[in-house]
């Protein structure tokens, strides 16, 4: 510290008032650290902030450069430890499998469900209730309705085929719904009966 300096920290004059002095020291001490001149100045420029904001911390008649380099090294490493866990996303890849779509997106799926099953010929659509909705293994649906086993397999598929070319559905591609039954019906296996 220069003899100016130690006179105005005995003095007791504002520290704020000597943060200028110490810049080029600090930007020295952050290029040794960070090795690029952009990074070493925002890391200054953060220790300024910091010390600005908590210079009633500052300990008048003690070093004031060294309580700065304290700051800048402590900055430092706090950002380096948070970037170690932080995985970089430049392309946003991670960030999109890591998004929710708004819960309004199920309600309109919803609605785009039933209108297309309103569509379906009644057997179709009985079919792929009983089957699909309400967990009937197709022997049971067939059962219900008085009609052969076939017929009923038959009636389901070709509604959850014409369901599919309805809702504009690529070939193996699932319905985005939570709603088990929904699924259900769309489902090409048989699911397991209650």
């Amino acid at each position: 510290m220069t003899a100016s300096a130690d006179n105005k920290a005995l003095s007791g004059a504002n520290p704020r008032d000597e943060l200028v002095d110490h810049l080029p020291a600090l930007r020295a001490f952050a290029l040794s650290l960070t090795r690029d001149g952009a990074s070493a100045d925002d890391l200054v420029q953060d220790t300024i902030v910091k010390a600005w904001t908590n210079i009633e911390k500052f300990q008048p008649g003690t070093n004031l450069r060294a309580w700065l380099f304290t700051i800048l090294r402590n900055t430092f490493y706090s950002a380096r430890r948070k970037t170690r866990r932080e995985v970089s996303d430049s392309d946003g890849i991670h960030a999109a499998r890591q998004a929710t779509r708004p819960e309004h997106d199920g309600r309109l799926a919803m609605n785009d469900f039933k209108a297309a099953l309103l569509q379906l010929p009644d057997e179709q659509r009985e079919a792929l209730i009983l089957v699909g909705g309400s967990g009937f293994s197709y022997e049971e649906a067939a059962a219900m309705t008085g009609v052969a086993v076939g017929t009923v397999k038959s009636r389901a598929n070709r509604g959850r085929r014409r369901l599919a070319e309805l809702l504009h559905m690529a070939e193996g591609e699932e319905l985005d719904m939570t709603d088990a039954s929904t699924l259900a019906v769309m489902a090409v296996n048989h699911p397991v009966s209650r």
